[in-house]
């Protein structure tokens, strides 16, 4: 079999696992959906693509997945200038430090990973030197991990109002993860409290971004739009090679 051949014969092999993995994942929503009685189009799948190849997310692209979701800046910047030709909608999931911020802002539609003031008037001057409009969720610590970033429930609706005052951002709503060794669902039922409040605030503010492929299910359960799914879509993922 000549090279050609057999590239073309792996694509072919991984974009049916890909669909694959597509077919029960959004199987996965629209029963979630169903049993709280939500409208399937009430939730976006974001897929979350880190470490895996471009041709993946072209793959994606030609399944009808246009929410793309990286953590890593060095990976996800790549990835994006190799994807230009596609309509694609980039959602920058990591946490985010003030020295990637130039890089993030050119190629992310939405950062879930905004959790301090500093971070808020980063994006901000950046965005406006730009001339783009970024979206910005607030991330919500649901645990006393501080590694795992997010802003303290006390603090949220206060910056909240920061990035909804921010010239050249526009205020999304919250996103959270789930702590570890505690029930998703008690996790999920405090993110929507704090979700509704933010709301209250800010109308427009309605994204509530948590669920990952062990927890979809309990945070579509307590009101997430939009829900960032990696292993469960394209399998366990490769070590990331700096």
């Amino acid at each position: 079999m000549c090279a050609e051949s057999r590239i073309g014969r792996e694509t072919h092999v991984r974009r049916d696992e890909i669909a694959a993995g597509l077919a029960e994942v959004d199987e996965r929503i629209a029963a979630a959906c169903r049993a709280v009685g939500r409208d399937r189009g009430e939730v976006t799948l974001i897929a979350v693509t880190k470490t895996r190849p471009a041709e993946d997310v072209r793959i994606l692209a030609e399944l009808g997945v246009h929410d793309i979701g990286e953590n890593r800046d060095q990976e996800a910047a790549a990835k994006a200038a190799e994807l230009a030709d596609l309509s694609l909608t980039w959602h920058f999931v990591g946490q985010l430090q003030t020295n990637k911020v130039r890089s993030v802002v050119g190629y992310a539609d939405v950062i879930h990973s905004v959790d301090r003031v500093r971070l808020v008037e980063a994006i901000s001057r950046e965005a406006v030197r730009q001339g783009r409009n970024v979206g910005c969720l607030v991330q919500i610590a649901l645990d006393d991990d501080p590694a795992r970033g997010g802003a303290r429930p006390a603090d949220v609706l206060e910056l909240a109002d920061e990035v909804a005052l921010a010239e050249g951002l526009w205020l999304g709503g919250v996103m959270a993860v789930a702590p570890l060794g505690e029930e998703p669902a008690k996790a999920f039922s405090r993110l929507r409290d704090i979700a509704t409040r933010v709301q209250e605030q800010h109308h427009r503010a309605t994204m509530v971004s948590a669920g990952m492929s062990e927890d979809l299910v309990e945070a579509i359960a307590y009101g997430a739009t939009h829900v960032r799914v990696g292993t469960a879509l394209l399998g366990r993922r490769k070590p990331y090679v700096r």
